[in-house]
């Protein structure tokens, strides 16, 4: 089939609901795209140039060596102009003829390419070999217009074959997996020149080559380069794993082993996929196209839960490996309309819309339920590209608007006086003096492009495919000629005997097909977007006399409840288990059973983002279980989470103290039976089946004087999990007026073992460990709990670490396990806050000694998990999370 067919599906389908913009408003956008690239390219050529990237807050360049290193970021600068390079087809695209002329004849003058410097070979490849491949695809296009380049003789390609010829001996591997890096003049000779004592690479690093190679190699007509390029790719294909048919993300390039096993389709894999299915629209080559299908419907299978994108692990590909999101994934819904699978990229757009808008700019890492994990972006352009195809997809002048809202953050927060600024923090604002090459290179190009009508173009963008740095290269080097070479890595076994070419779709999907109905792409982001604005929940649709009952609302719905659960279903909601026992509620209206159902379907979730957003207006710090009772006598510290209502403890100078019970029913949800025992006792109590606040009125009414309550999740500890505050019911709480504390599964476990072994457990319940002095009054301290020991009248000082896991979601309702405490979701898992350690005597270290000798071993038991938990809190204080 011809590659050019496939571009096809690029072609606009009609228009949808969205307000269309007139061509005075786009002409408008399209100047100011203008405006801000020579805003930033001028800058660079002025304050910068002949330096590989602009430094816009100290309005210099970037010199590698003279600046303080940045590690691995810095491979990207070779002494070489880079930002000039890069940026040669976009000022043909924006019609910078004259302004692309005089680059040019800069580059060819000015710029060397034998530096004695090691750089990274993916990041020269896609970068400065790709900008030297798509300077000279524009030049020929101007050359033979006949009024530009008149001069031109390939001098561009003469410098990209020789620049080919120093990326080459990195792939001079037993694999056909090239090194990492490469010295520009020596090449890759050992620790001499600082290069070939790697032996890990990153999937995307050594499956992103194939476009430059080959086309390196079609313009040239050396084969060698495109060779090169297919053996890697057949060896990463070979590589892959063959019951998930996915691959990793760091492969060692000797053994060819998965260093690792993670996968998704963001850093370290994400151009790989797309050079597999931009590889056969550039060269038309069927295997390549199967072996994108094949790894697609895994990616779709494993990794794609509309609208999340999530890692997971390849040979467990059910099993998630994170639950965070960085943002380079946000290329993936523009592959897909390449590959004409629409829907996904409309949910997967507008949730990555929706980040956008409430943090300015995508964050480089995003958690599930859309808080920062990462908070830098240095400018990246994959949204807007993703943007742009879809605006070609559909027609939506949605799309429109949502690149008039890039532009506009791009002015208000990142633009300075040289040139934008990379964010270093998109919560403050906070800029870091850096402009990569790629802002100039891609971002202006999609902006330009999306607002551009045909007529503003002086060529067809649909005679080029894109490369991954959206350098241009002409679709028509399908048809040139190349002999294949003899590389290769071993006998492969032919594809058609691995494949079933029915499970291929070799037509190019019509998109007006795909959208019969105008409104379908509006229908199918209008829930994400509802779910994650905190509007106010809309008026209840009228419904006609015998329609049913009045829908579901957030405040009653309750996760263990069967009909709860199955009015979810009708409504369009979905439950999403994830790996911390948590649930995800997510709505597609299109799944529900009516218009109607769906309309309930989105006021349910905004009910639930208001009760969420009511319940986390106070962030509580987290508080302390001291056991007191002999063997412990306060020595061991259980780290607690609060709760949004009754006694405030931080407020309370000697805290709650009591011996401890267990409540009957231990689930706390009904009339508690065994009140004799709780009245005058702190009550424990099991999570699940209805809300806290619960909870506590029946333990309140039986007398108890306070509540823990234990996570039914089992294996859950506070060393891998955020502590998170109980929030209320929705409703007033003011009558609860004892402390609720909250432990994890393995924490709760640590009570529980030892209220089992010991008649009586009594404990303090406080915002922060007290000092045994304090706790016993004066009394004489027993000291002889360990050998050796002395009593000691202080203890350490608190050591808090800050957790930065999720809370609650602002696209997705979060829901506690299923048959966590009724829902709201939100009722429950809250935002994370700082966790005390425990706190430790000198003594601990010592043997236990205990009068009861049945009794020794099960303590000792508990002491050595208490002593982990306290070696894991120590390894947090350490770690950036």
């Amino acid at each position: 089939m011809p590659s050019t067919l496939f571009v096809l599906l690029l072609l606009a389908a009609s228009c949808s609901l969205g307000r269309a913009m007139s061509r005075d408003e786009k002409l408008k956008l399209r100047n100011q795209v203008v405006e801000m690239f020579d805003h930033a390219y001028q800058n660079y050529m002025d304050h910068a140039y002949p330096a590989d990237e602009l430094m816009p807050l100290t309005c210099r360049g970037r010199v590698r060596g003279l600046e303080p290193s940045r590690g691995d970021v810095d491979d990207a600068l070779g002494k070489f102009s880079l930002t000039l390079i890069d940026t040669l087809d976009t000022l043909v695209l924006l019609n910078k003829t004259v302004e692309f002329e005089a680059a040019v004849r800069r580059v060819l003058s000015d710029v060397r390419l034998d530096n004695d410097i090691v750089v990274s070979v993916f990041e020269t490849n896609i970068r400065v070999l790709g900008g030297l491949l798509g300077g000279h695809s524009m030049a020929l296009m101007l050359k033979e217009e006949g009024h530009h380049m008149r001069w031109y003789q390939d001098e561009l390609l003469h410098m990209a074959k020789d620049l080919g010829l120093r990326l080459l001996p990195a792939f001079n591997t037993s694999s056909g997996l090239p090194y990492p890096r490469v010295n520009l003049k020596y090449g890759v000779r050992g620790p001499e020149t600082r290069t070939g004592t790697e032996t890990d690479t990153c999937t995307a690093c050594a499956g992103t080559i194939i476009l430059e190679f080959a086309a390196l190699s079609r313009f040239t007509g050396d084969p060698v380069f495109e060779a090169h390029a297919r053996r890697a790719l057949d060896f990463l294909w070979e590589k892959r794993q063959r019951n998930s048919n996915l691959v990793g993300t760091t492969i060692n390039i000797h053994s060819g082993e998965w260093v690792r096993r993670d996968s998704g389709v963001g850093a370290g894999i994400d151009s790989y996929y797309e050079y597999l299915l931009k590889a056969y629209v550039l060269l038309g080559d069927d295997q390549f196209l199967q072996r994108f299908n094949i790894h697609y419907a895994s990616i779709m299978k494993y990794i794609s839960q509309p609208p999340l994108l999530l890692d997971v692990h390849i040979h467990k590909p059910l099993l998630p490996a994170r639950t965070w999101m960085d943002s380079l994934l946000a290329f993936f819904p523009g592959l897909q309309v390449l590959k004409g699978d629409i829907r996904p990229a409309i949910e997967t757009h507008e949730m990555l819309y929706q980040v956008t808008k409430k943090h300015n700019f995508l964050p480089e890492a995003f958690t599930t339920d859309f808080r920062v994990h990462w908070a830098q972006h240095p400018l990246r352009p994959e949204f807007a590209e993703s943007t742009y195809f879809l605006y070609k997809a559909t027609g939506d002048p949605y799309y429109l608007e949502a690149g008039r809202t890039i532009m506009e953050n791009l002015n208000r927060f990142a633009r300075v006086p040289c040139g934008f600024a990379a964010m270093k923090d998109v919560r403050t604002g906070s800029h870091e003096d850096r402009m990569d090459s790629f802002f100039l290179a891609e971002m202006f190009k999609y902006l330009f492009l999306l607002f551009a009508d045909p007529g503003d173009l002086r060529f067809d963008v649909e005679d080029y495919i894109f490369t991954t740095e959206a350098h241009l290269l002409p679709l028509s080097l399908s048809t040139a000629p190349y002999a294949p070479s003899v590389l290769t890595n071993r006998t492969m076994p032919p594809l058609e005997q691995e494949l079933d070419d029915s499970n291929f779709d070799w037509t190019c999907p019509n998109t007006r097909l795909l959208f019969p109905d105008p409104a379908f792409p509006h229908n199918l982001r209008e829930p994400i977007r509802s779910a994650v604005d905190k509007s106010c929940p809309r008026p209840a649709p009228y419904r006609e006399p015998g329609m049913g009952a009045p829908p579901l609302r957030a405040q009653d719905f309750m996760a263990n409840n069967p009909e709860h659960l199955e009015l979810l279903r009708r409504m369009g909601v979905s439950l999403i288990h994830l790996k911390d026992g948590r649930v995800q509620l997510v709505q597609h209206a299109t799944q529900a059973v009516s218009p109607i159902a769906a309309e309930d379907g989105v006021r349910f979730m905004q009910e639930m983002m208001e009760l969420s957003s009511q319940q986390q207006k106070e962030q509580l710090p987290p508080r302390a279980i001291q056991i007191v009772s002999h063997p412990f006598f306060g020595r061991v510290v259980l780290t607690a989470g609060p709760a949004q209502f009754g006694t405030d403890l931080s407020k309370s100078s000697t805290g709650v103290r009591g011996f401890v019970t267990v409540a009957e029913p231990y689930s706390g949800c009904s009339e508690i039976t065994n009140g004799e025992y709780v009245r005058g006792h702190i009550a424990l109590l099991q999570r699940g089946q209805c809300m806290f606040a619960e909870k506590a009125r029946h333990i309140q009414k039986a007398g108890a004087i306070g509540g823990i309550v234990v996570d039914d999740n089992e294996g859950s500890s506070s060393d891998t999990a955020p502590l998170f505050q109980m929030a209320g019911d929705g409703r007033n709480t003011d009558d609860v007026t004892l402390p609720l504390l909250f432990l994890f599964h393995k924490e709760g476990n640590i009570l529980l073992e030892a209220l089992k072994e010991h008649r009586e457990v009594e404990v303090l319940l406080s915002d922060k460990a007290r000092d045994r002095a304090a706790i016993f009054k004066g009394k004489t301290l027993p000291g002889s709990l360990f050998e050796g020991s002395s009593d000691v009248h202080e203890v350490e000082e608190d050591c808090q670490t800050e957790a930065t896991s999720p809370a609650a979601s602002e696209l997705e309702a979060t829901s506690p396990p299923d048959d966590q405490d009724g829902a709201p979701a939100y009722g429950e898992d809250v935002s994370p806050t700082e966790a005390d350690a425990p706190k430790v005597d000198p003594g601990e270290k010592k043997e236990l000694e205990v009068d009861e000798d049945d009794t020794g071993q099960s303590v000792d038991r508990l002491l050595a998990d208490w002593r982990d938990d306290l070696e894991a809190f120590r390894q947090m204080e350490k770690d950036e999370l």
